[in-house]
């Protein structure tokens, strides 16, 4: 077990031995992060993640860490080279479960709190996707597509391997399978659920061990999110019975303490409606009539945990996250005071309630594990992450805020670099979160696409903006792009372009932009529509909505934001796509996509590239083959950042 060192890493270590000021971007992409806390009942031991990258492998791979109560440290738990994720700690308090593909597929492995080496419980075909202990810690139940239907292996020995769009779905179901102290071996699970009436997403047991609620949609294809359901089955017979039954999606149910209620998150029920908050609920463990709690939240509530004090949820306020506490009757809620300037996610608490854990983040902080009181938090961190940054000469973030084109407001981290002085005139790089729910905050996070610290200590300003649409800022901000994307959110980006050049401090001549996903498409928007840059970087964005629409494995989007389909309103698809205004277009533009991705097909990419380069307008377009639309390992990854790097210093540093 390797005891916790991150003060002196090997990227620290290596800055110091070279005298670096700022991070290269390998270092950057070399740093670790944390995760996915948890705190064991009896809040003596907190397990978390670690994720980092893996050169040699060319993997980011993520390990457990424990801390315990009696010594006051943390050690890496888990060290096999496969890594180990989606750590939780049995009601008892006596094991940790989690994750790993050490053999192949996903399976859960559990490991004493006394010592010794992981077993692995599960031997499920297609491995696991997530698991969760009962409450008598006797039995873990499990998701899975479990094992190949022999119709499909039947088809795949005669045809060979083909795929009948909406049709060949491996449904996840619920497995339970025998959790004894000492594990012999692997064991199959037992199916709780099965067939094709219905596929499985978040579950929990109730607090009894006899019944498990879960949320599930029609088929696991990801259109039917809006069709997501709250179940509950009976381990003694198998019996399935629904509980909510409504319009919308129903997910992530929650049992109160004395098993006779299911708290759940209810999304929007109209159809083509993007923006609408999800609201917390409450249910008869029976089924029956619903009411919504703390319903005056104006944002999206992430429901955590129903306590003897009320249920717990999380959620954004502007580029905060805070944890808030309703009251399951009256629907009251308050946020729960005394995290100050961190930004609170990730939360679980001890059995008692009494004791919290949760990720977070202050301003030019990076994301660390905290320990607090549940009641009235005061947070004391338990990693010890930021000590990576100590040996770096680092930029600073704000928020920032300013009036968009038609007066809405609008917010932004500004990135100033080290010994910023604001009687000089610096160059401008925007840089665009994706989503379009995304939300930039002014934590510190190592650069990964984009490499904003160098592009700082080159003598640059950043900005990146929190759009219309992006999370935290309440329905009515988030509704602003309907029928508007592209447009209204170049409004956005222009006149937060033109707010800091009136302070100043920007060079008017020296602008440029960039973004992955929706920041992607802004981007590309920006390209052909705008004459303001003198360079942009287009990652995996949409050129055309049509194009989008009809690769996308997610089509409910565009309808959802344009509310229509191309066929039923081409006007709407055309006035948002970029390529409508690829005529006007003259800025310099990088396109980098994953070869593979289903999310924002590559086509998009293509159809830009080939406009632009028809209009004589210079373009670089790299596919990164085999990647999806992440760009999710190192070697990769760092490409990424060195491409953008150089393509920004040539446009606007002047350099070849």
């Amino acid at each position: 077990m390797k005891p916790l060192a991150y003060a002196r890493g090997s990227v620290a270590l290596l800055a110091f031995v070279l005298g670096a000021q700022t991070p290269s971007p390998r270092q950057s992409v070399s740093m670790k992060t944390a995760g996915s806390p948890v705190i064991a009942p009896d809040a003596r031991h907190v397990a978390w993640t670690v994720n980092e990258a893996d050169w040699e492998e060319n993997e980011f791979k993520t390990q457990i860490w424990l801390w315990s109560r009696d010594t006051n440290l943390a050690i890496q738990l888990t060290q096999h080279k496969k890594g180990a994720s989606a750590p939780a700690f049995s009601p008892d308090g006596r094991r940790l479960g989690f994750l790993s593909t050490r053999d192949g597929k996903s399976q859960v492995y559990v490991m004493s709190l006394a010592g010794g080496e992981a077993a692995r419980l599960t031997d499920d075909e297609s491995g696991v996707n997530a698991f969760r202990w009962s409450p008598d810690s006797r039995t873990i139940a499990y998701t899975s597509t479990g094992p190949e239907p022999k119709e499909l292996k039947d088809r795949k020995d005669q045809y060979g391997e083909f795929e009948i769009v909406r049709q060949d779905y491996r449904f996840v179901h619920l497995y339970t399978v025998d959790a004894p102290l000492d594990i012999t071996k692997a064991a199959k699970g037992a199916a709780l659920t099965s067939g094709a009436d219905f596929s499985v997403s978040s579950f929990a047991w109730s607090p009894d061990s006899q019944t498990i609620a879960f949320a599930a949609t029609k088929n696991p294809d990801l259109t039917m999110g809006p069709t997501s359901d709250i179940y509950a089955v009976r381990l003694s017979d198998k019996s399935v019975k629904k509980v909510v039954d409504r319009p919308g999606a129903d997910q992530n149910p929650v049992w109160s303490p004395d098993g006779l209620s299911i708290a759940f998150v209810a999304s929007p029920q109209q159809p083509f409606d993007c923006c609408p908050n999800s609201k917390l609920a409450v249910v008869p463990a029976g089924g029956g009539a619903f009411h919504f709690i703390a319903a005056e939240f104006d944002e999206n509530p992430n429901l955590v945990e129903w306590a003897p004090a009320g249920v717990y949820f999380s959620g954004l306020r502007k580029t905060r996250g805070g944890l808030f506490l309703a009251d399951p009757t009256s629907g009251a809620y308050r946020e729960v005071a005394g995290a100050g300037d961190l930004s609170v996610s990730g939360v679980a608490f001890s059995s008692d309630f009494r004791t919290a854990v949760f990720s977070a983040a202050g301003p030019n902080r990076l994301n660390e594990i905290y320990l607090s009181p549940a009641d009235s938090l005061a947070p004391r961190p338990l990693s010890d992450l930021g000590a990576q940054l100590k040996e770096f000469r680092l930029a600073t973030r704000e928020v920032i805020s300013w009036k968009s084109t038609d007066g809405a407001e609008i917010e932004g981290v500004l990135v100033k670099p080290a010994g910023f002085d604001a009687s000089k005139k610096y160059p401008l790089l925007v840089v665009i979160h994706g989503g379009p729910t995304g939300i930039d905050s002014p934590s510190f996070q190592p650069d990964r696409y984009y490499p904003i610290e160098n592009f700082a200590a080159k003598g640059a300003v950043v900005l990146r903006p929190n759009y219309r649409g992006s999370a935290g800022y309440g329905e009515k901000f988030r509704s602003l792009n309907v029928r508007n994307l592209g447009v209204g959110d170049a409004w956005d980006v222009l006149s937060g372009v033109d707010a800091l050049i009136a302070k100043g401090f920007v060079d008017a001549a020296r602008v440029g932009c960039m973004g992955w996903s929706q920041g992607g498409y802004i981007s590309a928007f920006l390209t052909t529509t705008s004459d303001r840059f003198k360079a942009i970087s287009v990652g995996a964005g949409i050129s055309d909505w049509t194009t989008y629409y009809v690769n996308t494995d997610i089509t409910q989007f565009t309808r959802n934001y344009l509310k229509a389909t191309p066929w039923d309103d081409p006007e709407v698809y055309r006035k948002t796509s970029p390529i409508s205004y690829v005529k006007s277009a003259k800025t310099p533009t990088l396109i980098q996509h994953g070869e593979n991705d289903k999310r924002v097909p590559i086509p998009n990419g293509y159809e830009l590239r080939q406009a632009l380069e028809d209009r004589g307008v210079p373009v670089r377009m790299v596919v990164y083959k085999g990647f999806g639309h992440g760009i999710n390992k190192p070697k990769q990854m760092l490409h990424v950042m060195e491409d953008n790097l150089r393509w920004f210093s040539q446009y606007i540093w002047n350099e070849r």
